[in-house]
């Protein structure tokens, strides 16, 4: 396989990940009438996949730190299965469940005056956290993927260059899942 052939897989998976999730965030495949018993569990599934990826991926670096790069890779290979089953519990969920609104208190899924006032300011820091959280997941993909390419075929200066990138952004994602689930569990 030639760098241009992985270059154009990691862009067409990238966007196709990226238009699955719009259309499914959309509702233009209608969601079923009634939800499956498990849908509100997988937000908590999610949190624990992100969660759990922060510790690999920290674990991760003291691994390879310590030069121990089978550790390494088994913590990072890891640590892409759970991201991968993250995105699917995650595009699950927003195709089943109706849309939840932050500060919603009463569960009508809208905002009103007197609901924005019980729960004041924190809304912006939520939603600041929440909208680079979604920046960053949607950018992050192509470079974990491509990170990993440069590592598997032991391309070690250019896995390096990338990594300075892919570590902080994909850590950055894994923690801040964590906060925005902790943040909206409250009004599922």
């Amino acid at each position: 396989m030639t760098d241009k052939f992985i270059f154009r897989f990691v862009a067409g998976l990238s966007v196709f990940v990226f238009v699955v999730v719009v259309i499914l965030e959309s509702k233009v495949i209608p969601a079923p009438k009634e939800l499956p018993s498990f849908t509100y569990f997988l937000p908590k599934l999610n949190a624990i996949f992100n969660g759990t990826c922060s510790v690999l991926l920290v674990a991760s670096l003291f691994a390879i730190k310590r030069k121990n790069i089978g550790l390494h890779k088994k913590l990072n290979i890891t640590a892409f299965i759970l991201s991968a089953l993250f995105l699917v519990s995650y595009i699950l969920f927003h195709y089943l469940a109706p849309q939840t609104v932050y500060g919603d208190l009463n569960g009508n899924h809208k905002l009103d005056d007197a609901e924005k006032l019980a729960i004041g300011g924190i809304r912006y820091v939520y939603y600041l956290i929440l909208v680079t959280h979604i920046i960053l997941a949607a950018g992050v993909l192509p470079l974990i993927l491509l990170s990993f390419y440069r590592g598997l075929q032991m391309q070690v200066e250019k896995h390096r260059k990338l990594v300075r990138w892919t570590f902080p952004i994909w850590l950055y994602v894994t923690v801040t899942g964590v906060i925005v689930y902790l943040m909206i569990a409250p009004y599922y």
